[in-house]
């Protein structure tokens, strides 16, 4: 399939996820979403981490615990229904960088780039860090197809 077709698709899904008031666009999300899973909306776990995020239940607490249905927060299944839901989870990476939110690398902006760092190294890791790998790989195919040098 090709990427920029999936990217618009997941623009389009995160689209009433999205306000002013939120740190991360539409694209950044989408290149978020395709640097930790390929952007994989079946909705499995792998070890502690699950949906196309790849969130882990600390990265959920720490963006408010957003629910699917406005279902209860303690409920036993509330994070793997949100990680699993691509508006949740969305919601959850946005909740997450609004907490979270500074200039990893330095380049005196925040920005997608920055995001990316914070998604990938955590709240408090992700100075001095470059993005590993695949999803480093993934995350850099990405922001060229959709144009987003740069942006939030």
């Amino acid at each position: 399939m090709d990427k920029l077709y999936v990217i618009g698709v997941l623009a389009l899904c995160f689209a009433g996820a999205i306000s002013e008031d939120l740190p991360v666009t539409q694209q950044c999300l989408g290149c978020l979403c395709e640097a930790s899973s390929n952007c994989d909306i079946s909705g499995q776990c792998a070890g502690d981490v699950c949906g196309p995020f790849r969130i882990t239940w600390a990265y959920w607490a720490d963006a408010g615990k957003p629910t699917v249905n406005n279902e209860a927060t303690d409920a036993p299944q509330a994070y793997a229904h949100c990680a699993a839901d691509t508006y949740c989870s969305a919601l959850a990476v946005q909740g997450y960088m609004q907490k979270f939110q500074q200039d990893c690398n330095g380049d005196n902006r925040i920005d997608c780039d920055d995001f990316a760092l914070i998604h990938k190294y955590g709240g408090y890791g992700c100075k001095g860090q470059a993005l590993p790998g695949v999803f480093g790989q993934r995350y850099q195919q990405c922001k060229i197809l959709v144009g987003g040098q740069g942006q939030q």
